[in-house]
């Protein structure tokens, strides 16, 4: 039966068991059936030790100290190997028994020893803090591997080991080093002080004089310096005034400059006003003489051009009229050229229309006898693959039977025939079923009987012997078995 468990602030659970591969830390967790579950303290715990050690002279010595130990939590409160090896490791046993004391003592007491050993007893008593800080660092190094972490370390001062006093006698030396010491320090300072007296008294007189020169000079300066700032500010008035003056001065220069090109242009504008109306005057009166010439030039150039305006304009209507009639003969013309040219390659189109049918009708003629000699090509594959299967396979059989379906021993026999006109060859002709033939000689014609065995060569199984026999004779081939076979006198 599950049940939910929960740690304090100050705990962890372990969790092992069914579905854990090693040990589960939480701190809540639901506790499952063949599980387990045990809650273990962090809380870190003080062990105090006096541990005895030995110096390199062999110099035994107590090390009193405190150690504030406990498991190692992160920063951010998760837990990680170090807690984990302590849960493993520490947790099952209490914290307080004898079993954990021994195991830090252990530690601390061996890495003080092993540390103290490489030291003499003033390196270890000079160097306090340095020693007590690798004594801390060697003993943390050893308990990172049962996840334990010093969280403080206090150690005392070193102490005698019973029956011996070598801490005593250096206490000893250095009270008297002390106190002699302190008697040649009151000696020195009644010295200083009765030194540092007088030369008081020196140097106060010293700056009492000091200050009363640089008085001095100090007024001194400072009455210079009015001086020089009054002859500066005199001067500065003087230079402002004179700049006054030269400004007042150039504005009287400036306002006579200004005065005088008034005054010069005021007589220059009477005298041109003056010469403005002589010169408009004559302008006017050559306006009027222009006037009266271009009026007389017009009156004789309107009497001239009249005339030669008629004259021109009956020219030119003359001129445009023959320049009309020879633009429409030439437009005329140009369109009976572009309705012929046009005429020309309308019929040039036709014609090539023509022929351009003419070529495709030939082309798709070719085209369909084409197609047709494949279908017909395919055709006679298709046959012959037929009749050889139909064969058996066997080609020879299938050679006779198209060489007789095309007729071809007919053709031989016509051809023989021809090529032995007029030789006398012989003749063999059945004339009926019973297998009566005769055998003529001489020129070659037919008998009455040979009359009627002609009329009977439409059955080309009749006439099959003769033509076989007649082969055999002209080019020495055999019938084929299935056919039948020659007599063997023939044969031979």
């Amino acid at each position: 039966m599950a049940s939910f468990r929960v740690a304090d602030a100050s705990e962890y659970l372990a969790i092992t068991g069914w579905g854990i591969d090693d040990v589960k830390l939480a701190k809540k967790a639901w506790v499952f059936v063949g599980q387990q579950c045990k809650k273990f303290d962090i809380t870190p715990v003080n062990y105090e030790f006096e541990v005895h050690a030995m110096s390199s002279e062999k110099l035994p010595f107590i090390l009193p100290a405190v150690f504030t130990i406990g498991p190692k939590i992160s920063d951010d409160g998760s837990h990680g190997a170090s807690l984990l090896l302590y849960a493993k490791l520490i947790a099952p046993h209490d914290k307080n028994s004898s079993h954990v004391r021994e195991l830090v003592r252990g530690v601390i007491e061996g890495e003080t020893r092993v540390l103290a050993a490489s030291m003499t007893m003033e390196q270890i008593f000079q160097g306090t803090k340095s020693f007590k800080q690798a004594v801390f660092e060697n003993v943390q190094l050893e308990l990172n591997q049962f996840g334990l972490y010093i969280y403080n370390a206090n150690v005392k001062q070193l102490v005698d080991v019973p029956g011996q006093e070598y801490f005593s006698y250096l206490g000893q030396k250095t009270q008297q080093g002390a106190a002699n010491q302190a008697k040649v320090d009151v000696a020195e300072a009644r010295m200083l002080g009765a030194v540092g007296a007088k030369e008081r008294e020196g140097t106060t007189l010293q700056k009492a004089a000091e200050v009363d020169a640089q008085t001095k000079v100090f007024r001194v300066r400072q009455e210079a310096i009015g001086i020089k700032e009054q002859a500066k500010v005199e001067a500065e008035v003087k230079v402002f005034e004179n700049e006054r003056d030269a400004v007042v001065a150039a504005a009287k220069a400036d306002l006579d400059t200004k005065k005088a090109a008034w005054d010069r242009q005021t007589k220059v504008a009477e005298v041109e006003a003056s010469k403005a109306v002589a010169i408009r005057e004559a302008e006017l009166q050559m306006e009027v003489e222009q006037k009266n010439a271009l009026r007389l030039t017009e009156k004789l150039k309107a009497e001239q051009l009249s005339k030669a305006t008629v004259q021109y304009d009956m020219q030119v209507q003359d001129s445009n009229a023959a320049l009309y009639s020879r633009q429409k003969a030439a437009e005329a013309k140009l369109y009976e050229q572009q309705k012929a040219a046009e005429a020309r390659k309308a019929q040039a189109d036709a014609q090539f229309f023509e022929q351009k049918l003419a070529e495709d009708a030939k082309l798709y003629a070719k085209q369909k006898e084409a197609e047709s000699l494949a279908t017909v090509g395919k055709a006679k594959a298709d046959y012959v693959a037929a009749m050889l299967q139909a064969l058996g396979g066997n080609y020879h059989a299938l050679r006779d039977y198209l060489m007789i379906d095309g007729g071809l021993y007919q053709e031989m026999a016509r051809i023989n025939a021809g090529a032995v006109s007029g030789m006398q060859p012989k003749i063999s002709i059945w004339t009926g079923a019973d297998g009566a033939g005769a055998s003529a000689g001489g020129d070659v014609g037919a008998s009455s009987s040979g009359g009627a065995a002609m009329q009977q060569v439409a059955g080309v199984y009749k006439m099959l012997p003769p033509l076989l026999s007649t082969v055999h004779e002209q080019t020495g081939m055999l019938p084929p078995a299935w056919m039948g076979a020659l007599p063997k006198d023939e044969a031979n």
